[in-house]
């Protein structure tokens, strides 16, 4: 439940006041300067730099070999769509991530990040998946305008913010910006309004993640969920007498049977129609991010392809979203044949392979870590899904998760490969801050003050899972 309560207390133990302040700006790498809550008022300020801490060995890394980035778990969503399901929120696991206080405010966060990963100068930007919040055509739509750069277009359905979050709204279990502590008068309204985003300037790949292809991440798309998104009818309340899944594994159908049977377990508000908020089929997502991007995928209806950075490095994309339901990855037989001949395809390159899902939690993902294994250049697995940052060795290279813009810190990570002694390599990884302007700076402030989010989760990670230095020996 990212709930109106669980903010409230985290003001109250905070000690705010009724009226918010959006965090200060702060854009670029966090060695540098990071945000802090140093007097623990529920407040982010500037903050002194984390400087790389050294991990795997200790000698002094040679020149650049190449530099990239990762976006990763962005959630854009329409916060207005009836296919939406985020009463559930309230009733805890699994579905602690229906709801959340920022959640109007994903394009705004997404632009913050690729303006402040421009001021990085990457090479290349890899967006390892859940770009969307839930499939539909305009959430892509809007993603897309963002990274491209253009015209974006945050609104669906009627003029203005229609959803949970209004004002009007009775139900205290969602937090109402207009109303709430901390008070943000008129930002439901203005993150409705178009604006022109300035879009990555290095080139981009992406990665699929289960809510680009699934509702909500969880459930293929039918025609009882097709008219639900595209209707006018949005369920808002959930019946007290409903008895929540306590398995992830039945979390699919509920979200299935809540979107189409929604007279039966709670109210429900007419709102405008919208065809722009179908769901896309898993290969219309796969066409249109690689037409975007402009990479040929190695098969039909999967985005497993290969790109360089460089003449130094290899990046190889792995497709993990299981089309059939559920959030945990996949890797095929016919996957691993391909990921095989990419290591050998190598070369003398170095090999940094990304996902949506760790592969260490997917199914078919330790047949796949095995062939990692036994490949000598591979660096690392860069993966996203899990919205924490982490990082891990394994036989020789290491695992890197990384957290979500959807969930405080909102940080994006950087990546500097350079070589080291003996013939190694050293790679370079540091969390990066949006800019904060605007309703970013707003949304990030929602973020910190959730009292069920990243900050009290630690999604954040250790010292040693954001800013390091990583050694590799061939």
């Amino acid at each position: 439940m990212r709930a109106a309560a669980a903010v409230l207390l985290a003001v109250a133990l905070a000690g705010c006041g009724s009226e918010g302040a959006a965090s200060p700006p702060s854009a670029g790498s966090t060695v540098e300067a990071t945000l802090v809550d140093r007097d623990g008022d529920g407040f982010l300020e500037p903050g002194i730099g984390e400087p790389l801490i050294a991990r795997g060995g200790a000698a002094r890394p040679g020149r650049t070999l190449a530099t990239f980035a990762q976006l990763t778990d962005t959630h854009v969503r329409d916060e207005e769509s009836p296919a939406r399901v985020p009463f559930l929120d309230r009733l805890g696991p699994p579905f602690t991530s229906t709801f959340r206080p920022q959640e109007a405010f994903s394009t705004q966060v997404l632009d913050a990040a690729v303006r402040a990963l421009d001021r990085e100068r990457p090479q290349a930007v890899v967006v390892t998946g859940d770009i969307v919040d839930s499939a539909q055509e305009n959430e892509l739509d809007q993603a897309l305008a963002v990274l491209g750069g253009g015209v974006v277009e945050p609104d669906s359905g009627a003029r203005g913010y229609d959803g949970v979050q209004a004002a009007s709204n009775p139900d205290p279990f969602y937090f109402r910006p207009d109303n709430d502590a901390p008070r943000h008068p008129g930002v439901l309204a203005a993150a409705q309004r178009r604006f022109r985003a300035a879009g990555l300037r290095a080139p981009w790949y992406p990665a699929i993640g289960n809510h680009d292809v699934l509702v909500e991440g969880e459930v293929p798309a039918t025609e009882a969920i097709e008219a639900v998104a595209t209707g006018d009818r949005m369920v808002v309340g959930l019946d007290p007498s409903f008895q929540p899944p306590v398995e992830e594994i039945e979390a699919a159908p509920a979200v299935n049977a809540l979107l189409t049977q929604g007279e039966v377990f709670g109210r429900a508000e007419t709102v405008a129609a919208d065809r722009a908020r179908r769901h896309l089929a898993p290969e219309e997502v796969v066409a249109r991010l690689a037409d975007a991007a402009g990479v040929r995928a190695a098969g039909p209806n999967r985005l497993d392809y290969a790109f360089d950075v460089g003449r130094a490095v290899r990046g190889i994309v792995l497709d993990t979203a299981a089309r059939g339901g559920g959030s945990r990855g996949v890797v095929s037989a016919a996957q691993l044949e391909w990921l095989r001949e990419q290591l050998a395809r190598a070369g003398e390159r170095w090999v940094i392979v990304f996902a949506h899902n760790p592969l260490e939690a997917s199914d078919g993902g330790e047949a796949a870590l095995a062939a990692l294994d036994a490949a000598p250049r591979v660096v690392a697995v860069v993966a996203g899904n899990r919205h924490r940052n982490t990082i891990r060795p394994r036989d020789g290279y290491w695992l890197i998760g990384t957290s979500s813009l959807a969930d405080f810190p909102q940080q994006a990570r950087m990546f500097r490969l350079r070589e080291a002694a003996g013939g190694g390599a050293a790679l370079e990884t540091w969390m990066v801050d949006h800019d904060g302007r605007g309703l970013a700076g707003t949304a990030r402030e929602l973020a910190y003050l959730d009292a069920q989010g990243g900050r009290p989760q630690g999604f954040a990670g250790a010292p040693t899972d954001r800013n390091v230095r990583l050694f590799v020996q061939p």
